[in-house]
């Protein structure tokens, strides 16, 4: 038996999938997420201006820990905006991913 069969015989598939259309209110949903997206998007472009400049006001003032803080806030924006942007490439990844073992 190879893998394919184990997880065959292991997992029972109750043959749930996503289906659009199934419950009313499914496009004001998508809209409402949509929305959060870009204030969050919104909220990190302005987390980003203030920590450049606690980055900038502690480099230039000498004040490492203004000037590290600034850093970290500015990386962890930058990862929230990443993160932000590429959410629903992220989850079509997995759940596709989900779908191939047959």
């Amino acid at each position: 038996m190879n893998f394919a069969d184990h997880v065959r015989y292991l997992a029972y598939d109750p043959g749930v999938t996503p289906k659009e259309g199934g419950l009313p209110g499914l496009s004001v949903l998508k809209d409402v997420i949509s929305s959060i997206n870009l204030f969050g998007i919104i909220a990190v472009v302005g987390a980003l201006a203030v920590s450049a400049v606690v980055w900038a006001w502690g480099h230039h003032s000498g004040s490492h820990q203004a000037e590290a803080n600034g850093k970290k806030g500015a990386t962890v924006a930058a990862g929230c905006a990443l993160l932000l942007g590429a959410a629903n490439g992220i989850v079509t990844f997995f759940s596709a991913l989900g779908s191939q073992v047959h």
